[in-house]
């Protein structure tokens, strides 16, 4: 028996044998090996290993699993997966396994929850069959680092603001391109979000006019970049060099944090580096500003819209944390020209922390997070190329892009082009 498609014949017995044979065999011996080599140096303490012996054994399961595996994956185990997590953070299941030691049985979750036996049981099951919690015996759970990590709010925020604007979006994908004739999106107030929200805001406005999800939201961004590389430690960098090519005096601007949030990241800057001269400025809009009531005392808050004016001149260093990523090119230079217009040339350093997209090998976590912009922000993950050119047509010069491993976000420093040739190209704009 044989099929057609794409006018090439396909037997239909060949293909029922590749589904349920492993997707790479080939590969099983190489990436064992790698497996091993990673494990060991794991083992002696090396923890910076740990990313690479995770990639490969992602790698190990996607060659050892069957085709007809992953589609079960990918169609049932992950969306199910989501559905379940979130279900047991509204009941508060991961908060209740943390308060006592012991675990605790589908009776006693259900007298703290409210929650129909029957069904908690068929959640917990699942939870326990995805690694989320851990099944001690029949009908008994207790927690694993993740569901304990999903106990505390600060993390479990994270599920919350993406169930509450991203994941929809993202489910809504297909039948936008379908609609829109699989044309690239680049406006942030026609993509996937729209359709499925059914509204005309952009995303930060339907975060606005829906607090709960908000705030959120804003808690998730305080913890994004957990756990990768910081662009302020060492080995990444040279942080010091801002105080280069002339003293910072005490009433001088060392960084203005633009768009920071909660100041996270100013923070961060602060708590590592606390002998660094000169002031810190937050800016952000206000109602995310009235949230950062634990900034250092040195920290200065100030109210700004990043479209506008940018009213610190000469500041050594302007710094910019996914705020780029989150627009298309024409609302980027509409940023860039507050702060081209601000900067002292050969003096002040545009820092953008953004991924950095390789042309090829790229990590699951920049390019899920490139479909991610994409249906809610109509936006990108950009290549060095797409930065580069972006930043060149913005009037700004790339001094370096600086990296340190391939699922971390990258720092790109800039400084402003004093010519009359950058002024041309900005008028074309």
């Amino acid at each position: 028996m044989s099929v057609h498609q794409n006018d090439h014949v396909i037997d239909s017995d060949e293909v029922d044998r590749i589904a349920i044979a492993p997707n790479a065999p080939d590969q099983v011996p190489r990436l064992i090996s790698k497996i091993n080599t990673h494990g060991q140096a794991f083992m002696m303490g090396q923890s910076s290993v740990r990313a690479q012996l995770a990639d490969a054994a992602e790698s190990l399961l996607a060659a050892l699993e069957t085709p007809r595996e992953t589609i079960h994956r990918q169609s049932f185990r992950n969306p199910s997966g989501w559905a379940a997590i979130n279900i047991a953070i509204d009941l508060g299941i991961f908060r209740l396994l943390v308060e006592t030691k012991r675990p605790k049985s589908i009776p006693e979750l259900a007298s703290a929850t409210g929650a129909d036996p029957v069904l908690l049981g068929r959640i917990m099951r699942h939870l326990g069959a995805i690694h989320a919690v851990v099944e001690t015996k029949r009908g008994e759970y207790t927690t694993n680092g993740f569901s304990f990590t999903l106990a505390h709010r600060k993390y479990s925020d994270s599920i919350l603001a993406a169930a509450g604007s991203m994941y929809p979006s993202i489910n809504g994908i297909p039948e936008f391109l379908r609609q829109t004739g699989y044309q690239n999106p680049s406006d942030g107030r026609h993509c996937p979000l729209q359709m499925v929200y059914r509204t005309t805001d952009s995303l930060f406005e339907y975060l606005a006019h829906n607090p709960v999800v908000g705030a959120q939201f804003n808690t998730l961004m305080e913890v994004y970049h957990q756990g990768r590389a910081s662009w302020m430690d060492p080995g990444f960098y040279p942080v010091d060099q801002l105080m280069s090519p002339s003293p910072i005096g005490e009433h001088d601007v060392l960084l203005v944090d633009v768009g920071g949030g909660r100041g996270h990241d100013i923070s961060e800057l602060r708590a590592k580096w606390p002998n660094l001269p000169g002031r810190l400025i937050l800016q952000d809009q206000p109602a995310v500003l009235a949230e950062a009531t634990n900034l250092h005392p040195s920290i200065e808050p100030m109210s700004h819209d990043f479209f506008t004016e940018q009213p610190i001149k000469g500041a050594r260093a302007y710094f910019l944390h996914s705020i780029l990523h989150d627009w298309p090119d024409k609302d980027c230079h509409q940023i860039l020209e507050p702060l081209r217009a601000a900067m002292i040339p050969r003096v002040s350093r545009l820092l953008i922390n953004d991924y950095v997209m390789p042309e090829q090998g790229a990590h699951w976590q920049a390019t899920s997070q490139d479909i991610n912009m994409m249906s809610i922000l109509g936006s990108l993950e950009r290549t060095e190329s797409q930065w580069r050119q972006l930043l060149t047509e913005a009037g700004f010069r790339v001094v370096n892009v600086w990296t340190v491993d391939w699922w971390s976000e990258s720092l790109i420093e800039c400084e402003v082009v004093a010519s009359s040739a950058s002024e041309t190209v900005r008028d074309r704009l």
